[in-house]
């Protein structure tokens, strides 16, 4: 994992700068998109990362300016296996549209939180859950490094291509397993990277704050949730970025192309992860039910 060189821009700056002026020109102009010269825009971008993550069946339910917003890389909401009543988190929620999808799918009697460092992003969640009438969302100003809950006080952590973004990802893990109750759920979508990334990549900021130089190798992110505690860790790849969009990413962080393109090709891909906090107490002795299925 890279860490940051004295002098340097702190990461966590930089990603709270780029993403509130993505929110800022959703929240200005209530229609545009909010892509701007980075890897990753919005799902009505041509971006490799965000674009047809959500279904037209999905879109239509939601507010416009939660799709113009949405910077993820995936659809955690659609493979969690959410329940009713259940508590979920999201981990840097952005614009809401996955805490008002796990709103829907957990029901009256559950609630979904959503945790974000950026203010501008927190006033358009919260306009976006008031215009789609989902009234058990709660959204947090707070780090994902030192989330605002306290121990054991959800069921769901859900996260959409934010803990690439992250500086320390060890104490993301750490404080994900120190939220959810035992048998509780982790179900996310990232970028993860197989193999190693050219070092120019790794030292460049806007690609950080655009999801590439901070993506984890697959080993890593495994090997991380483990060391937290985690059980049942397993990564699956949902798209793997091809040599065209590589060279996207590049030109859109003003790289040179030529040469590191090829450093990017087929190693780098959007994944959907699974882990369970483990909870021996529950097994067999009928009481609620943790873990997957």
């Amino acid at each position: 994992m890279r860490r940051q060189e004295e002098g340097e821009v702190p990461i966590k700056t930089v990603v709270k700068e780029k993403y509130g002026r993505q929110a800022l020109r959703v929240l200005g102009s209530g229609s545009a998109s909010c892509c701007g010269p980075s890897p990753c825009c919005g799902p009505g971008g041509k971006d490799p990362v965000s674009r047809d993550l959500y279904d037209a069946e999905v879109a239509a339910t939601l507010p416009e300016e939660a799709l113009l917003a949405s910077l993820g890389c995936g659809n955690p909401t659609a493979l969690a296996e959410l329940r009713q009543g259940e508590v979920v988190l999201d981990l840097g929620s952005g614009g809401g549209i996955d805490v008002i999808l796990a709103a829907r799918r957990v029901g009256p009697m559950g609630r979904a939180y959503g945790v974000d460092l950026t203010d501008e992003m927190l006033e358009l969640a919260r306009r976006n859950a008031r215009e789609a009438g989902v009234a058990n969302v709660e959204f947090l100003q707070g780090d994902i490094e030192a989330l605002p809950l306290p121990d054991e006080s959800v069921d769901v952590i859900l996260s959409n291509c934010v803990i690439n973004l992250a500086a320390d990802k060890r104490r993301v893990f750490q404080e994900a397993f120190r939220v959810l109750r035992p048998g509780g759920r982790l179900a996310v979508s990232d970028i993860v990277v197989r193999g190693e990334l050219p070092a120019e990549l790794r030292r460049n900021l806007e690609l950080w704050a655009g999801c590439v130089a901070g993506a984890l190798r697959e080993e890593e992110f495994l090997a991380l949730l483990e060391e937290a505690g985690f059980r049942e860790a397993s990564l699956e790849p949902t798209r793997i970025y091809t040599l065209e969009e590589a060279r996207g990413f590049l030109e859109a962080a003003g790289l040179e192309v030529d040469g590191l393109a090829a450093g990017l090709a087929g190693r780098l891909m959007a994944a959907f992860v699974r882990a369970v906090k483990p909870d021996g107490a529950q097994q067999g002795d009928g009481g609620p039910r943790g873990g997957w299925g």
